[in-house]
């Protein structure tokens, strides 16, 4: 998962509640930045127990939060946002600051030393990510609102797709949504002329198709806007009548309102924006850079590792994987160098389709190959189901390889892993087993909605967003390929390790580019002498790191603590290990910070021991 949420629409989503931003025509009643509902929790101390006020403390935000960001609230299969989006202004913004200071506020009333110890776990956690979110105010992600991997131009119709469609109340929120789509373009505009003026823009070299992008938005014909599909595919259950009446609203939106919207973004953009973008490259090199950079490491590795300290981690990674491929190379009995086994790889005409539904097809075998084996090292499955799709046409060429999508039982949206099939000859055979273990089984779906599906948890808990575990967790299934019965060909092992040796190349690579003075072609050259992968993949990768700084080193230091985990409860229990209850002892309490799922599996090994004997 691209987490994100849309990096994927996963990533993107967590631009969103770092934005925290208000939908300006139907917003909650605010008093400059005064929230009644949190004065109420916080006037209730005396009266109701702690436990009581936290656990409603949890509900009445969580109920804001989807109010207040209803693309979230469509994501994770809230009711009743569907038809609106999010004030997306910088006012919206400094909103959202001062109230973060009054739900801090309200938590600290809350008596931690009364509370169980489940609560306790869920106040610490919650008191965390509110004063990491508070400490960010510092920095200006606000102003990174467009790039290539997200922004209206992709995130408009990501969110309408995911939208329920079964009946005309749900046709009737889509078109709200169209309604207010020139709104969110416009703020758009106004937020970039901000970053701007202030010199923070994402690089210059990595907008370069973000104006491809908007202007596939734009079409003669509004039955091929990516907006509007709905509108020309609709259930039988909906009558002729409602259909022919909806399109035509769907359609004179399109050509009244949305075309010219997106128009005044392309120009703006074309104009103005790309041509005065910053031409460096890396965070360092923006207002306040290396710190916001530490920030963010901290952050997505929930560690307080330095970036120097990763950069070396990912330099021994290297190194050691590097070691197991020449051992793979060797029973391929390929002759020549490493360099040039990477360079048959990436051109020989046996790891390529030629058609891309082939490719959609061989990921789905996969996938349900991999599906029953589930069961021989998991306790506990999820009921969520899962589909294999391409990504958008509008957004592939720009997207990497694949990324998983979320679904949401509440609403029968099953998750979707979403695989690219764009330039088919950088997308090898070689890569794909261990791609589906990340993105799908056992990796991102069933951590996700196992996560999805705990009962008594906040729901903060149930949607929790740590980058670490989850793209660690991802990380790590591929790993349990053999354990599932993959990786029998030498070249699907090469490409696990290819896979393994591409996340620690972002530990040295990122860090080079935002903190260590590495330009971009250096971080180029350093990934394609140690990678199979392609040049395409391996420049959009490159870019990535660039407009997302810190996520992409999420996965090896996640992957390298559940490993470190795994490894202690195995060394501890010896005989007694059971993998199956090791993995739920992992999912079943959803994601964490690594610090807590450490002392979380050291207290399950203790039971273990004494609970076994």
């Amino acid at each position: 998962m691209n987490s994100s949420f849309f990096s994927s629409i996963s990533l993107s989503l967590t631009l969103l509640w770092s934005q925290a931003t208000f939908f300006a025509q139907t917003q909650p009643s605010l008093d400059g930045a005064s929230r009644p509902d949190l004065q109420a929790i916080i006037n209730k101390k005396g009266e109701q127990s702690d436990s009581q006020r936290l656990k409603e403390l949890f509900q009445t935000e969580w109920k804001y939060q989807m109010e207040i960001h209803p693309e979230a609230a469509t994501y994770y299969g809230y009711p009743g946002q569907n038809n609106r989006w999010s004030d997306h202004s910088l006012g919206a913004v400094e909103r959202e600051k001062k109230e973060a200071l009054i739900l801090l506020t309200a938590l600290q009333t809350v008596n931690r030393s009364s509370l169980v110890e489940q609560d306790q776990l869920n106040f610490d956690l919650y008191q965390r990510k509110l004063r990491e979110r508070i400490e960010g105010f510092q920095f200006s992600a606000e102003l990174l609102v467009v790039n290539q991997m997200g922004g209206v131009q992709l995130e408009a119709a990501q969110i309408i797709a995911m939208m329920p469609n079964v009946n005309v109340g749900d046709y009737e929120n889509i078109l709200g949504r169209c309604s207010g789509l020139p709104l969110w373009i416009d703020q758009t505009i106004e937020v970039l002329k901000v970053g701007l003026a202030k010199k923070t823009t994402p690089p210059q070299i990595t907008l370069r198709d973000v104006a491809e992008q908007i202007r596939r938005q734009i079409v003669d014909d509004p039955q091929q806007s990516p907006l509007l599909r709905r509108f020309f595919e609709f259930p039988t259950s909906i009558p002729s009548s409602e259909q022919e009446r909806l399109r035509n609203q769907a359609t004179k939106i399109y050509r009244d309102a949305i075309k010219p919207s997106w128009e005044r973004l392309l120009s703006f953009f074309n104009d103005t924006y790309y041509p005065q973008a910053v031409t460096s490259s890396g965070l360092a090199k923006l207002p306040n850079g290396q710190d916001w950079y530490a920030y963010n490491a901290r952050v997505h590795t929930t560690t307080t590792l330095t970036p120097r300290q990763i950069h070396e981690i990912g330099l021994s990674e290297v190194k050691r994987i590097r070691a197991e491929m020449r051992t793979i190379i060797k029973q391929t009995e390929f002759s020549g160098t490493f360099s040039e086994f990477l360079t048959f790889l990436r051109t020989d005409d046996r790891f390529f389709y030629t058609r891309a539904e082939d490719l959609i097809t061989a990921y789905r075998d996969i996938c349900k190959r991999a599906d029953p084996e589930l069961a021989r090292i998991f306790g506990t499955l999820p009921r969520l189901p899962y589909g294999v799709m391409a990504i958008p046409s509008y957004s592939e060429k720009t997207q990497t390889t694949a990324y998983y999508e979320p679904g949401a039982i509440s609403v029968g949206r099953p998750g979707f892993f979403f695989a690219n099939t764009y330039d088919l000859r950088s997308r090898p055979r070689w890569e794909m087993e261990a791609l589906t273990l990340h993105e799908a089984v056992p990796g991102h779906h069933l951590q996700l909605a196992l996560a999805q599906e705990m009962t008594g948890q906040p729901d903060f808990r149930r949607f929790g967003e740590y980058t670490a575990f989850i793209e660690g967790w991802g990380l790590y299934a591929e790993s349990l390929g053999e354990e599932l019965g993959f990786y029998k060909d030498p070249y699907m092992k090469f490409g696990q390790l290819t896979y393994e040796m591409w996340r620690s190349i972002r530990l040295v690579v990122d860090t080079g580019m935002h903190s260590l003075g590495w330009s971009r072609q250096q971080a180029i050259d350093y990934f394609s002498a140690n990678a199979g992968k392609t040049e395409h993949d391996i420049t959009v990768e490159v870019d990535r790191y660039l407009v997302w700084p810190g996520q992409a080193l999420a996965y090896k230091i996640g992957q390298l603590k559940i490993k470190e985990l795994r490894t202690f409860a195995e060394k501890e229990l010896r005989s007694k290990f059971d993998l199956r209850r090791f993995h739920d002892a992992l999912l079943l309490q959803g994601a964490l910070p690594l610090d807590v799922l450490q002392a979380h599996i050291q207290a399950f090994v203790q039971n273990e021991k004494s609970g076994r004997q």
